[in-house]
């Protein structure tokens, strides 16, 4: 292959991870200017995120399996599609129910975009050339979260913030003409089997938890509908379970295959990440809601503070190598956490008194501990998986992390929400938000006794490579 294909492949499937960046940074900061356009409350739009986190968790196990089967080009090109056509249906919404259907549409494309374009490169670059075409992909998708924010405040504040979603239209457009041109469309000649079952199970046991958590005591429907919706996922995530083990038992390898969190490291990332991830993926939606609807700043001054947290996960990048090979993972993961929980919490402690250059200093570490977080955890996660099952592994590692930030969201509005309403305050107040912050500052420091299970030298190896 060429040195030009090698650049290229990696960039264009940057085009589809930099649309889905950028998109989600970009509707976290208009969120309260949307709200009142649609005329419901700011906390009730947590739904409209939660429904993209669902479209994700629901489709991402099966990514593999439909691009084996249907080709890798084919399938990309079409997720690139369904996710303009629901960014397509967001601008043109006139309701929340409209916008969360749209957001679920968006989530379908996501779910099968990124991780079939990563499925592309696995297979279009040589093993010689992956460190470099994996860093061709990375650079372009890190500043989605950098120019997100601004841009989104931008635009909500001068302009209107259905103009937030045209944005995709021509990022994807681009993405859909040079993956014609430059991807094989390489599939499988037997996949095999759909695993219906699981699937079934699996969708309806963690869609009807996390969209039955959000509509409680919401606007949308009853209360004792949220409960029974809740209460449906939880008989099908147990009837998941039980059907995993039988598909055991009989010798066959289930959609999400549950035994591999047996394994110390893999357990420590998926299970104790999956706490951690509950607080950070809190943060993109309580902050600017914060910021805007507690501390009265315009949408373009809240995105202008928020896109810190992406400068700190920029700095990281260049240290987190250093860092490992000095401490070792399981040190870092323990104290880190308890440094990103503490980092989270003080966002709750920001008043009209706080001069911004204080509130950019705490979001800059707020985004500096969780990068580096995320980067022991990616990274241990696979360090006693074999490789025969690399790719369940990573399905049920993908699942589980967009389901622990959805949830992020949710435990992050239903503690403003009672936060709220104990405090009797006729709207939205700063005061409200603190309670919220702590709550999911302690969800970061959480994941602690589950990490301090590895042992000490868990991920030695990986950590002098990545010195290396």
């Amino acid at each position: 292959m060429s040195s030009s294909r090698v650049f290229l492949v990696p960039l264009i499937i940057a085009c589809a991870l930099f649309m889905e960046n950028m998109d989600a940074t970009v509707i976290s900061t208009s969120l309260p200017v949307l709200a009142r356009d649609l005329g419901v409350s700011p906390i009730a739009l947590k739904l409209a995120l939660t429904a993209y986190v669902v479209g994700l968790g629901v489709f991402i196990p099966i990514c593999g399996w439909v691009a084996d089967r249907f080709g890798s080009r084919s399938v990309f090109r079409t997720a690139i599609a369904v996710f303009m056509a629901g960014s397509l249906l967001c601008a043109i919404c006139s309701s929340l129910p409209e916008l969360v259907v749209a957001r679920f549409i968006q989530g379908i494309g996501g779910a099968m975009m990124v991780p079939v374009g990563r499925i592309i490169i696995f297979r279009a670059v040589p093993r010689t050339e992956f460190v470099r075409a994996i860093s061709y992909l990375t650079i372009p998708a890190l500043f989605g979260p950098v120019i997100g924010p601004p841009l989104g405040g931008f635009i909500t504040t001068y302009l209107h913030w259905r103009w937030i979603f045209f944005i995709n239209v021509p990022i994807g457009l681009l993405g859909i003409a040079l993956a014609t041109r430059f991807i094989e469309n390489r599939h499988e000649e037997d996949p095999g089997p759909l695993d219906l079952g699981g699937l079934t199970l699996s969708a309806i046991g963690g869609s009807c938890v996390m969209l039955g958590l959000s509509l409680v005591g919401g606007e949308l429907v009853p209360e004792w509908a949220a409960l029974g919706l809740l209460a449906i996922g939880v008989l099908a995530l147990y009837l998941y379970r039980r059907y995993v083990i039988r598909a055991r038992q009989r010798g066959t390898v289930p959609l999400l295959d549950l035994s591999l969190l047996r394994i110390p490291t893999f357990q420590a990332s998926v299970m104790g990440g999956s706490l951690f991830r509950v607080g950070l993926g809190a943060l993109p939606f309580l902050l600017p809601l914060s910021l805007q609807e507690g501390l009265g700043m315009s949408a373009f001054e809240s995105g202008t503070i928020t896109c810190a947290t992406a400068f700190g996960g920029l700095f990281m990048k260049g240290l987190a190598s250093r860092v490992l090979a000095r401490y070792g993972y399981r040190t870092v993961l323990i104290y880190n956490a308890l440094f990103s929980g503490i980092a989270i919490a003080a966002c709750g402690l920001f008043t009209p008194q706080t001069p911004h250059w204080a509130m950019v200093a705490v979001v800059l570490l707020g985004g500096f501990f969780p990068a580096l977080q995320f980067t022991c955890l990616n990274s241990i996660a696979y360090a006693e998986i074999p490789s025969r099952d690399v790719s369940r592994a990573t399905s049920l590692a993908s699942v589980v992390q967009q389901l622990s930030l959805g949830m992020g969201v949710t435990i992050a509005g239903l503690t403003l929400q009672l936060s709220h309403e104990l405090q009797g305050h006729p709207t939205i107040v700063n005061g409200d938000f603190w309670p919220a912050f702590l709550t999911i500052g302690l969800f970061s420091i959480a994941s602690i006794p589950l990490t301090r299970r590895l042992a000490h030298d868990a991920g030695d190896e990986l950590a002098r490579r990545a010195r290396a």
